[in-house]
């Protein structure tokens, strides 16, 4: 079983390096947070399930790993942990103290080994976040304190090791007084979206673009179905999956690689409560479920009848509805540089040649009629070299440092880019589409 516990540390530090994932305030490579919950874990239990789920616990939230993934790596009873370890809400649930209810509650559902993890995952958290961010530690203790409350059947050595913790630091930041003024806002974006008219956003991004734009109808079987015509009906209409119905109601779903010899029955797979959708649902939400889940379900007059998965963000809808966000969002970072840097002097923190190539552009667009001032032909990369000069523009983006700031626009103009050269996005950029959609449903959810 030693095995396992390799074969989840590669995986789990190859899917966080591959998206260049790194510890918020210590810049860490992420797997340091991994190895040390794993060793948490492995100091009260010697089980090897539970030490390779410490090891993945963060992989389906933040990677572009899902559970069928980590199902098909591991087994099942590492993936039922996993999934017990990821959060459930969605942003359109609400702000983060209803978000963190629903995350609670899924927790307290929890088995024993499960929360066994999460509390080893609470203690290098909690120590991480109390010594390098003092005013987000007392968002985090609050919540902890809640969590502690759910998660009692968890080890009770780490149990007792979370609480002691938890009120020690309580207690340490109890003895100050709380800077209200400079109190943060853990759902705040900064001001990169200030000033956007919240109708025109919201129809844009929330209302126009649903989840029955991209779903799929889903072929549909009774469960004494033979397995080798399910397989030739998928094939013939290029599909991955389909619906069974017991009884005549529609159930679960079976997938073409699953199939082989016997009947529907024998290869069913049932629904989850959070990979089911309405037909009305945000792109935001259909984000969340694919990243959890290889399918996205959908419902129309509360049966399921379409389902999306991971390509189906490939498709224009959702393109259209992507590079709309990236537009903005590189218009925001404009205003941002207009309002910093007056004048003109922005132009100090460009190169010459990246100065002239704005030079180039400007000039034809006047050949074609086209009025602009300089700064409106920088590219997005040169936008945020001059960002980055300014330290209330790195707080105004919500970017904690350069490093991290500089990351994200790569980021963020790899998508662009992609989108723009009609690339596959899904396999190049899913974490920052996943980021985008949060970013979106935080906008639009009042």
């Amino acid at each position: 079983m030693t095995n396992l516990i390799d074969r989840a540390r590669e995986f789990a530090t190859n899917a966080h390096q591959r998206i260049g994932q790194r510890r918020k305030y210590t810049n860490q490579p992420y797997d340091s947070h991994l190895a040390a919950v794993a060793k948490l874990v492995e100091e009260v239990a010697d089980d090897a399930e539970m030490i390779a789920a410490a090891w993945l616990h963060d992989t389906v939230e933040d990677t572009p790993a899902t559970l069928d993934d980590i199902e098909k790596n591991f087994g099942a009873a590492v993936a039922e942990m996993v999934e017990e370890l990821t959060d459930v809400s969605m942003a359109s649930d609400g702000n983060r103290a209803q978000r963190k209810e629903i995350d609670r509650n899924h927790s307290s559902q929890a088995s024993v080994r499960a929360k066994t993890v999460k509390l080893a995952d609470l203690i290098d958290n909690c120590k991480d976040i109390r010594k390098n961010d003092e005013r987000f530690a007392r968002v985090y203790l609050n919540e902890m304190g809640a969590l502690l409350k759910v998660l009692g059947d968890g080890d009770a050595a780490l149990f007792k090791r979370a609480s002691k913790l938890h009120a020690k630091y309580t207690g340490q930041l109890s003895t100050k007084e709380a800077d209200q003024s400079g109190s943060v806002d853990p759902d705040s974006n900064g001001a990169v979206l200030h000033g956007l008219d919240d109708r025109y956003f919201r129809r844009m991004f929330v209302e126009i673009f649903t989840a029955k734009d991209l779903a799929e109808g889903l072929l549909s079987f009774d469960d004494d179905a033979s397995c080798e015509q399910v397989k030739r009906a998928l094939k013939t209409h290029r599909r991955e999956v389909a619906s069974v119905r017991i009884s005549g109601t529609v159930q679960g779903y079976i997938r073409g690689s699953d199939l082989s010899a016997g009947l529907c029955a024998d290869k069913i797979k049932h629904f989850t409560a959070d990979q089911v959708v309405n037909g009305s649902a945000t792109f935001g939400d259909v984000i969340h479920v694919l990243t959890r889940h290889d399918y996205c379900f959908v419902t129309v007059l509360n049966n399921i009848t379409g389902v999306i998965c991971r390509d189906d963000v490939n498709k224009p809808m959702a393109r259209m509805w992507l590079f709309g966000i990236v537009t903005i969002l590189e218009q925001q970072l404009l205003k941002l540089v207009l309002e910093r840097f007056p004048d003109n002097s922005w132009q100090q923190a460009l190169t010459d040649d990246r100065l002239e190539k704005a030079r180039e552009i400007q000039t034809e667009r006047q050949r074609r009629n086209v009025y602009c001032d300089l700064v409106d032909c920088l590219q997005l990369s040169d936008k945020a070299k001059i960002l980055l000069q300014d330290p209330v523009s790195l707080d105004r983006l919500g970017m904690e440092s350069k490093s991290v700031a500089k990351k994200t626009i790569k980021r963020l103009e790899s998508l662009r880019n992609h989108l723009a050269h009609s690339q596959d996005i899904v396999t190049h950029d899913w974490p920052q589409i996943a980021r985008l959609s949060m970013l979106v449903e935080e906008m639009t959810r009042k």
